[in-house]
């Protein structure tokens, strides 16, 4: 790999899309990324095979706890699905360009649709800790950017994304279909490590938030600059800060994902099927 590849995260996530390719066989359809809480829901769709993400140029091992490091390739009807099971953030401090690797490396592997899952705090007490929601549009409070820098090389778009419809409404309708009582809201995006203050909280529901987390809207960014359709889910793992008046903490997230995993790991099972079954109607 020459420095102008290691530089340019365009040329680098093509290599890395050569390299998955090649592992797999064959070019896949759907990208889906398990975030924090959903690590569990990897056992409910069976892998045909399966890398560790140190062996893919560029890639990174996350280090946040919950987060898996491999890439597996699954099948769900005839559509070929990269399931990534745990991501790069921000503040692991690798950089904007590693948080979004994975989304551009699968859209040159052949993927046109990206379906995201996270953990998130929930400014919606009606909606209860456990509840899975989609995303139907967010905040970007992290103070980074995915385009920053040069412009993407042709034919991807300019820096300049129309996020009008950052998440896809014809996949909220899909997810819909297998779900009807999936609530929607709006994520709001921290930088993080730190969980949220009572104060930020106050100011997010002022803003119009339901959801916070400290991922997803990097990756939806540069899905979407590079032409990929996005879906995102969030498991409310706690009532944000200041709401329940009890501490936060990692270990809570990752024992509602743990108590969740059979019923989000079969809706997401559910939903990537009938993304299938509507592709294959297109």
């Amino acid at each position: 790999m020459n420095s102008a590849t290691e530089t340019n995260p365009y040329e680098l996530a093509k290599v890395a899309a050569d390299f998955v390719v090649d592992k797999f066989g064959s070019k896949h359809d759907i990208l889906a990324v398990l975030g924090s809480g959903w690590a569990h829901a990897a056992s409910v769709l069976e892998a045909t095979n399966e890398i560790s993400v140190t062996e893919i140029p560029g890639f990174t091992k996350p280090s946040a706890i919950g987060h898996g490091g491999s890439l597996k390739s699954v099948s769900v009807g005839k559509s070929k699905v990269l399931l990534l099971t745990g991501r790069t953030h921000l503040y692991e401090g690798h950089g904007v360009n590693s948080v979004v690797h994975a989304v551009r490396t699968a859209a040159f592997a052949g993927c046109k649709t990206l379906v995201l899952t996270n953990a998130a705090g929930c400014l919606r007490q009606d909606w209860g800790v456990g509840a899975t929601a989609l995303i139907s549009d967010h905040i970007n409070l992290t103070g980074f950017s995915p385009l920053t820098g040069a412009d993407a090389p042709e034919p991807l778009h300019g820096r300049f994304v129309d996020l009008t419809d950052a998440y896809s409404a014809r996949l909220r309708k899909i997810a819909h279909q297998v779900d009807s009582t999936l609530p929607e809201g709006v994520y709001m995006g921290f930088h993080g490590p730190h969980f949220e203050t009572p104060a930020e909280i106050r100011a997010a529901r002022v803003w119009g938030a339901d959801l916070v987390g400290m991922s997803t809207v990097m990756e939806t960014i540069a899905a979407r600059h590079i032409g990929m359709e996005v879906l995102a889910l969030s498991l409310a793992t706690n009532l944000a800060a200041g709401i329940s008046g009890e501490k936060l903490s990692g270990e809570e997230v990752l024992a509602i994902g743990k108590a969740s995993a059979t019923r989000v790991g079969g809706l997401l099972a559910n939903i990537l099927k009938q993304i299938d079954i509507e592709s294959q109607k297109s």
